[in-house]
């Protein structure tokens, strides 16, 4: 999925994706999400879980994510890996991220365009035609209630630690539940 963003910065963009305290208030679908570990000064290990249309479960994962600022454009990218303090539970199905990730491409100071990769396998008994029918519009659905996010996050920043810069953190402490110590995926 593609989408151009005239009126949002690319390093707000980038910032909203970051932002674990604010992706709780703009996702509603969110149920719990938080930093594991921090493996490098871009790669984290990160819990997250996310409301699913009735009758389905909820889903969780647990990915390798890994960031990269290039300039005035940005990269991040995840995967599923296995952490042995967070197995699977009960009350939640476990999905698979093959690979999900976004390309965000400044186009001007005040306007960029995010491409959003999702290979996801969500577990379950879904048939795969159902599964891929669905992302044909959630996946808009997703991009169009981030891009809203980001038009509101500057004055919701503004109240929110407005000094804090959620990428500078990930890059200088483990935050979350984790701690550099816990490294260990298998």
């Amino acid at each position: 999925c593609r989408m151009e963003c005239r009126d949002v910065p690319a390093e707000t963009l980038y910032d909203v994706l970051h932002d674990i305290e604010y992706r709780k208030k703009w996702d509603s679908n969110v149920i719990e999400t938080f930093d594991i570990a921090r493996l490098t000064v871009n790669a984290d290990v990160g819990y997250y879980s996310w409301r699913c249309p009735k009758p389905l479960k909820n889903r969780d994962v647990i990915t390798l994510r890994s960031w990269l600022p290039m300039g005035t454009d940005y990269i991040i990218m995840n995967y599923s890996v296995k952490h042995p303090k967070y197995p699977p539970r009960k009350d939640l199905v476990r999905a698979v991220s093959i690979q999900t990730g976004y390309l965000i491409q400044s186009t001007g100071p005040k306007s960029c365009v995010i491409t959003y990769l999702a290979q996801v396998d969500p577990k379950g008994s879904l048939p795969k035609w159902v599964v891929n029918k669905s992302s044909q519009f959630l996946a808009p659905k997703a991009m169009k209630k981030m891009y809203k996010a980001c038009v509101k996050y500057p004055e919701w920043k503004q109240k929110h630690q407005p000094h804090y810069k959620p990428r500078e953190e990930r890059m200088g402490s483990a935050g979350g539940e984790g701690s550099d110590d816990d490294t260990s995926l298998t």
